[in-house]
């Protein structure tokens, strides 16, 4: 049989780490199950799908994905600043505190609290690896069209 190659229409099953580039692992999958995924889905950021193109079963990548193909570099107008009342008064306000907001659609938007000064509250939206470059490595394990995945 051919080895398929990772396009559109494939599910491809396959381990992939990401690590900042000091070696600290941001989640992995190699101690645990695979991961099994459609290209396309979702499941993946297309940039990362990108990297997988063409890989093959038993081919190990490891790629360094710069801020601009992986979240995005970090947005200064992406830190709001809110005033201390406007949260509930027992809720714990210092900087790394992660809080889930609604935005207008009324989906979650998770913010990091950067910074709390008298009554102001700054509050990053960034993604948390906004601005950073990250390794992305992965062995492909299977790839199979789509229509034939049961």
């Amino acid at each position: 049989m051919k080895e398929l190659p990772i396009d559109q229409g494939t599910r491809v099953t396959l381990h992939f780490a990401l690590k900042f580039t000091d070696g600290q692992v941001i989640d992995s999958t190699f101690e645990k199950e695979p991961a099994s995924l459609e290209i396309g889905d979702e499941n993946l950021p297309e940039n990362f799908e990108a990297y997988l193109m063409g890989l093959k079963a038993g081919d190990r990548e490891t790629f360094e994905v710069p801020p601009e193909k992986a979240f995005g570099q970090h947005n200064p107008s992406n830190v709001q600043t809110f005033k201390r009342h406007e949260f509930s008064a027992d809720m714990v306000l210092e900087p790394g505190v992660m809080i889930s907001f609604a935005d207008a659609r009324q989906s979650e938007l998770p913010g990091v609290v950067s910074r709390v000064e008298g009554d102001q509250v700054d509050v990053d939206f960034n993604h948390p690896l906004a601005g950073r470059t990250l390794v992305f490595e992965v062995e492909i394990i299977d790839v199979e069209p789509v229509a034939t995945a049961h």
